[in-house]
């Protein structure tokens, strides 16, 4: 019996020619995420424009033509003739498959082509060639990569190279010499950051309790930058944690075992939710009380339907608490140097808070070569285009750090904070709070008609130190095809109402109409972000308190499909 393993080829193959190509990952770490139903991945989104993004910003590609044919499929197929994929782990990490799908034109989650192929686990790379496989016609858009793992929380460093069909070239790129973090340079960028000192009373008054021994609860309020995105692992190298840790080793006492953490970071959502979940999510209704809170909201807020008056709703609502907090405000940057800072950071002049700004930090010397002054590259800095590498979490620990470091060295101020003030954008949700299944404190009368069974298929989302996602919003009404057409009824004393609904990419999701006082008010669409998370939207806002009654039925067109309320928000 002859053991082809050991025999080399008949004929050896030449050499093939080197093809020119791009990165859209570069010795990138990757972490295993729990999934509901399916293995623990770490998913890479594609769609909307990011495939062409991440050519432009990690492989350093700027041929337009070729940036557009990276927005379809067809295109694609025009462009690429293979994808190279590398993986780097220890062998007990176990098999790791790499995924490739495409979304489709009419079932855009479900339709499209989908590729699994394992991967080695010692850096070389695997090559996938696209005419070795057969496309859907129903392909329309490059949806996601995935990375499947065995077991959630294991680790790996890819790197997922384009090769390019004969006639396109591209220049190759120079991969980045480390960050020389701690340097002169690197400390000079990171000063930029402090945009104001702000009164430091509170903040001062943090400091001191945490050297003398005291209970002091360092909190987080923000996006998916606050969530950990980008960082691996999630829940320790992201910049919430660290920062944390920094505060412990800075100002704690017996190895900072005074100091507490909460982390409250929610994907994909705006201050218009935060304002919503703040004692739930921070305040753990009432058991938590932050002496300091990070809120991080600058690049999340385009989806606030107020334009800032749900930022400065929520500012306020921390300051007003008994306890006093320190507000520190914290401003994030995506990979094209855009975020909300101009518009936010009003709020924070007003009141004079603590601001941080990475973007003041890290956007100048993006534009430098290395002997002009560049520290970090947006390769670097960025995992995506939206969320910060290890690296760049470091460095938003760093800026967070060098705040508390001028704080603790300066003079106190003599009076604290006033918020005796008109709003500088607006105060409406002040005083906002949750109802759901278990939250109803103002005693709203609540009829689930055919909204009667509990979704569990949520946003799950790694809270504090906890590595694992929990459910957001658990406490829900879900409408299913056999539960009926009643609608959901709310009877409420308020002045304003948000309702909280799930989005979903799923077919058998369908829509809902919303009525106040018998006006029909809007049409609320799961489908038409496309992903699961929470939304918030406003139901009406007015000036004084009086009863209203809600009703929410499914859409004649959504008939027999799902609908899921998670919550709502008054005040």
């Amino acid at each position: 019996m002859i053991n082809n393993s050991q025999l080399g080829p008949k004929a050896p193959k030449d050499p093939q020619k080197k093809r020119s190509g791009f990165y859209i990952m570069i010795d990138k770490i990757i972490e295993a995420t729990a999934r509901l139903g399916e293995k623990p991945a770490q998913e890479i989104y594609l769609d909307e424009g990011r495939l062409a993004t991440n050519a432009q910003f990690v492989g350093g590609v700027n041929d337009e033509k070729i940036i557009e044919l990276l927005k379809d499929c067809e295109g694609v197929h025009k462009l690429v003739h293979s994808i190279g994929v590398s993986v780097t782990t220890s062998d007990d990490v176990g098999t790791i498959d790499f995924v490739f799908q495409n979304y489709g034109k009419v079932d855009r989650y479900g339709g499209g082509t989908c590729i699994k192929v394992p991967c080695t686990r010692n850096g070389d790379e695997v090559i996938l060639k696209l005419e070795d496989y057969e496309w859907l016609a129903d392909d329309d858009v490059v949806g996601k990569m995935a990375f499947e793992f065995e077991k959630p929380g294991l680790t790996a460093k890819v790197t997922v190279k384009i090769y390019l069909k004969n006639g396109y070239e591209v220049p190759e790129i120079t991969v980045d010499p480390p960050v020389e973090f701690g340097s002169g340079k690197y400390n000079s960028m990171i000063s930029k950051s402090l945009l104001n000192m702000g009164n430091n009373r509170r903040l001062k008054a943090a400091i001191d309790k945490a050297r003398e021994g005291e209970d002091v609860t360092i909190a987080y309020i923000g996006g998916s930058i606050t969530q950990g995105a980008g960082a691996k692992p999630i829940h320790t190298e992201c910049y919430a944690y660290r920062s944390f840790v920094k505060f412990k080793e800075m100002y704690g006492k017996n190895s900072g075992d005074n100091v507490r953490f909460v982390k409250a970071g929610v994907g994909g959502t705006p201050s218009e939710l935060g304002m919503i979940r703040y004692d739930r999510d921070v305040l753990r209704d009432g058991k938590v009380k932050p002496d300091i809170v990070v809120v991080e909201f600058a690049v999340n807020d385009e989806g606030d339907e107020t334009k800032g008056i749900c930022y400065e709703s929520l500012i306020l609502n921390i300051l007003s608490c008994e306890n006093k907090p320190a507000v520190v405000l914290l401003f994030s940057v995506f990979a094209n140097d855009w975020n909300l800072q101009e518009r936010l950071s009003q709020v924070g002049r007003l009141y004079d808070l603590p601001m941080v700004s990475i973007s003041d930090a890290v956007v100048e010397q993006f534009k430098f070569t290395k002997e002009e002054g560049n520290i970090i590259t947006k390769r670097q800095f960025f995992y995506d285009i939206y969320h910060p590498t290890n690296d760049g979490h470091a460095i938003m620990t760093d800026c967070l750090a060098y705040l508390l470091e001028q704080t603790a060295n300066s003079s106190l101020d003599e009076k604290d904070v006033s918020l005796d003030k008109e709003p500088v954008i607006g105060n409406s949700f002040v005083g906002i709070h949750l109802i759901d299944k278990k939250d109803n404190e103002c005693g709203a009368v609540i009829e689930q008609g055919s909204f009667k069974e509990t979704d569990e298929e949520l946003q799950f989302v790694e809270m504090d130190d906890n590595p694992l996602g929990i459910p957001q919003f658990p406490y829900n009404w879900m409408h299913t095809p056999d539960s009926g057409d009643d609608s959901f009824h709310l009877k409420v004393n308020s002045r304003s109402l948000l309702l909280v609904f799930k989005d979903s990419g799923r077919m058998d999701f369908g829509k809902a109409d919303v009525y106040v006082d018998g006006t029909f008010v809007l049409t609320a669409d799961p489908k038409a972000v496309g992903w699961t998370h929470c939304n918030a939207v406003i139901l009406y806002q007015e000036e004084s308190i009086r009863e209203h009654n809600v009703e929410i039925k499914i859409s004649e067109d959504s008939k027999g499909k799902y609908f899921t309320i998670l919550g709502f928000g008054y005040n």
